[in-house]
């Protein structure tokens, strides 16, 4: 199959995007080892890979606040943080067969290029830039809302509140159990204003603000969550 010429018609199928400018699809699905084993110039996925996780990041943020409009901030970005991880833009990727277009250097493939996590995160964050710059927001938001709305329904914890997905986190981690602490009451009697922090031994701190304790200790555990979710894997 030659890429230069080939329109990848399967992969624009599973898209459900004819791209009126399929170099767009091509330089998307081109790893940096391409260019540097090539005589020629060639683009690789890089810059789309860029602007691809940017569109990922707004298209979810978006779709979140629509399908939870009571959930806080703090709910909010856990939900988030899971959903634009590298995990689900390599589930995402398999999904649709991305490796098997891939155009890298030899080398690269014969050590399992087409196959490794990271490389096909970041070639399917390059192909919604690519479905954003041919298509426009639609044309991406369409894609991103069909393949990761399934990784949302499957979402684990989606009913329960912050509290209760750090405790079950920490237990998961083998750590201590989670421990609250007020730092400050702030504000007026009528109307105070609480800080309270939210501490997991091994992991770390975290604080939250709320016009209630329980609702200041919610945040904080979102926020301590979101920390180490990102810093040491769900």
């Amino acid at each position: 199959m030659d890429l230069k010429t080939e329109p990848l018609t399967s992969l624009q199928v599973a898209l459900e995007h004819p791209f009126a400018r399929p170099a767009l699809l091509i330089e998307a699905l081109t790893h940096p080892s391409a260019g540097a084993a090539s005589a020629e110039p060639m683009a690789d996925f890089e810059r789309l890979e860029f602007l691809g996780d940017r569109v990922l990041g707004l298209v979810v943020a978006r779709h979140l606040m629509e399908r939870f409009p009571k959930a806080s901030a703090g709910e909010l970005a856990l939900r988030y943080n899971a959903l634009v991880r590298r995990e689900a833009c390599t589930r995402v990727a398999l999904a649709l067969g991305i490796g098997n277009h891939l155009r890298m250097a030899r080398g690269e493939r014969a050590t399992g290029g087409a196959t490794k996590p990271a490389i096909l995160a970041d070639a399917c964050e390059a192909v919604i830039g690519a479905l954003y710059v041919d298509g426009g927001l639609d044309a991406a938001r369409r894609f991103v809302e069909r393949y990761w709305t399934p990784l949302l329904e499957e979402q684990g914890g989606v009913d329960k509140d912050p509290k209760t997905m750090l405790q079950e986190w920490a237990h998961r981690k083998k750590v201590g159990p989670p421990a609250y602490r007020m730092l400050a009451s702030e504000g007026p009697p009528h109307a105070p204003t609480f800080l309270v922090e939210a501490v997991v031994s091994g992991i770390g701190s975290s604080s939250g603000r709320g016009t209630s304790k329980r609702t200041a200790e919610q945040e904080a555990a979102a926020a301590l969550l979101q920390v180490g979710m990102s810093e040491r894997g769900a």
